[in-house]
């Protein structure tokens, strides 16, 4: 992202003015006061973070980024339905990488070539064929690396900040191993998911035509839900490509379980719409609990601890949202 004190420094004349003259007037008074100013460099910021900006060239290159690794087609029209997304992304890791900034927690190379890597991997290739392939499809490299950066910054965070919150008891995991047996007999999907939030920077019609226009070219066969869910959902497990393991059907809200209980195996089900957004679900496989499928006590406190945390790191990022200044210019 663009962090230069110069620019900065523009935008805070900017609001200080418009506080003062309002709009139309603070635009006149900067032309004279920053003659190489041009109107034209201030609408070239797309969003503004606290401190931080995020530029029309930050978005195409991430939107160039997000269209060459989720296989979905380079049209118009598919760029205009991904915007508010994608800018949502940029946003959160604007955030989340001041936060890690905040607390002294920094990534080194090393840690990005391991990321870097670990992408590749997903990919079935090795870290030069992945940059090589980005390169040939005309993607440019630092905004991929930029997402690496902020995803290790964050989990720094969540690691320093939020781990020592997830206090997990015996208690905790008896309770669930009782509330587990007692639904021996009923129906568990081994599932995947992508989610897609409706907030400020995606609303809810642009959401569900993009809900719409991923199931179609999963269906299609022209995109991977692996790599979809890499880069759009925001689902605890998007960067295993959406996986979230066995789900028994008492966890899930009634709008999911009849999407899957609707689905067949390998196929994923239509848009479902919930009061936060809309999933996406792949359904790999289904069973009938019985005792021998119970999960292992280490597994169950895994489970409780992945919940806990994931729920403790969304209510971070949405408070560090609600605390910010953030202005959305497109």
């Amino acid at each position: 992202m663009v962090k230069e004190r110069e620019v900065l420094m523009k935008v805070r004349i900017f609001v200080l003015l418009v506080a003062l003259f309002g709009i139309s007037g603070a635009a006149g008074i900067l032309v004279l006061i920053c003659p190489s100013v041009a109107v034209a460099e201030t609408h070239s910021i797309v969003a503004v973070v606290n401190d931080d900006v995020i530029t029309g060239s930050d978005l195409d290159k991430r939107m160039r980024l997000v269209m060459a690794s989720s296989g979905l087609p380079n049209t118009k029209e598919i760029r205009k339905k991904l915007t508010g997304q994608v800018l949502g992304n940029l946003i959160n890791e604007q955030l989340m990488m001041q936060e890690a900034e905040k607390y002294g927690l920094e990534v080194d190379q090393n840690e990005i070539d391991d990321g870097l890597a670990q992408i590749a991997k997903q990919n079935n290739m090795n870290p030069d064929q992945f940059m090589n392939m980005l390169k040939r499809v005309n993607s440019d490299i630092s905004s991929m690396l930029q997402q690496v950066r902020a995803q290790l910054a964050w989990g720094k965070v969540v690691q320093a900040r939020l781990r020592p919150r997830v206090i997990i008891s015996e208690r905790d995991i008896d309770d669930t191993i009782e509330r587990v047996r007692a639904k021996i007999g009923t129906t568990e999907y081994l599932a995947a998911e992508i989610y897609l939030p409706v907030n400020a920077d995606a609303k809810e019609k642009q959401v569900g035509k993009l809900a719409n226009d991923l199931v179609r070219e999963i269906r299609s066969g022209k995109a991977s839900f692996f790599k979809l869910a890499q880069q759009f959902s925001q689902a605890a497990g998007a960067a295993n490509g959406g996986e979230v393991g066995w789900v028994n059907e008492a966890q899930l809200s009634e709008e999911l379980l009849q999407g899957l209980k609707k689905t067949k195996k390998n196929h994923v089900t239509s848009p479902i719409k919930t009061i936060n957004g809309y999933h996406i679900l792949l359904l790999r496989d289904k069973r009938t609990l019985s005792e021998d499928t119970i999960p292992s006590r280490d597994q169950i406190k895994y489970s409780i601890g992945t919940e806990r945390m994931d729920r403790l790191q969304r209510q971070r990022l949405m408070d560090l949202r609600l605390a910010s200044y953030i202005d959305v210019r497109i």
